[in-house]
């Protein structure tokens, strides 16, 4: 069984709990993901990774009954899908799979001792899409949308047979999200390294018809 990922727009702190955009809340000493892919720009400051979201695993136990995932502490997503949100500057990786310095899966045991991270621009304005607040709820594994676990809904995954989809990102035209021409990303783990927490092993694949 997988769980299905609704957002809405909040008025609520959302700090140290699951949401969709925004900033993510790290824990003390761990710094924002960046891409040596993307490069550094002409001040010389690394390029960050987009960050998707943050799961406070507290809040999916129930869902996760077979208990696929840690029930305790934070996971947290990010990608470089600028492109794919409109941002016409933005460079785009393509089909496929993507190189690992193009995303990134951060682990954290604890929900203790938590830091918003903020991206800001040169003019000091926060670049980050605005918060939204996350329910669950459980769905079938090939499911369509937002959802953690289960499988990717396109069947045309046969190089990784077997691999969990560990978060799958849809269209969506509220953020105007849009993977090319109908299409999916997914992010994917094999059974052994989610079983054993190794989130570094995941890997990010997008599709399209």
């Amino acid at each position: 069984m997988a769980i299905r990922i609704t957002t809405q727009p909040s008025a609520d702190d959302l700090f140290g709990k699951s949401h969709w955009w925004g900033s993510p809340d790290l824990p003390e000493g761990v710094d924002y993901p960046c891409s040596d892919e993307l490069g550094a720009d002409e001040n010389g400051e690394e390029a960050t990774l987009l960050f998707l979201c943050q799961i406070r695993l507290e809040d999916i136990a129930e869902y996760d009954t077979e208990g696929r995932l840690p029930h305790k502490g934070m996971l947290y997503f990010f990608a470089d899908i600028d492109y794919f949100l409109g941002r016409d500057d933005a460079d785009c990786e393509g089909l496929g799979q993507w190189p690992e310095e193009c995303f990134r899966v951060l682990y954290a045991p604890e929900c203790d001792n938590l830091v918003t991270h903020y991206i800001i621009d040169e003019d000091g304005k926060d670049v980050s899409l605005p918060e939204e607040a996350i329910s669950f709820a459980p769905c079938d594994d090939s499911e369509s949308g937002f959802k953690l676990l289960g499988r990717p809904f396109y069947n045309e995954y046969e190089e990784h047979e077997g691999l969990v989809s560990l978060l799958q990102l849809d269209e969506c035209e509220e953020w105007g999200l849009r993977f090319f021409d109908m299409g999916m990303a997914n992010f994917l783990i094999s059974p052994e390294a989610l079983a054993s927490k190794d989130f570094n092993e995941a890997i990010f694949f997008v599709h399209s018809l």
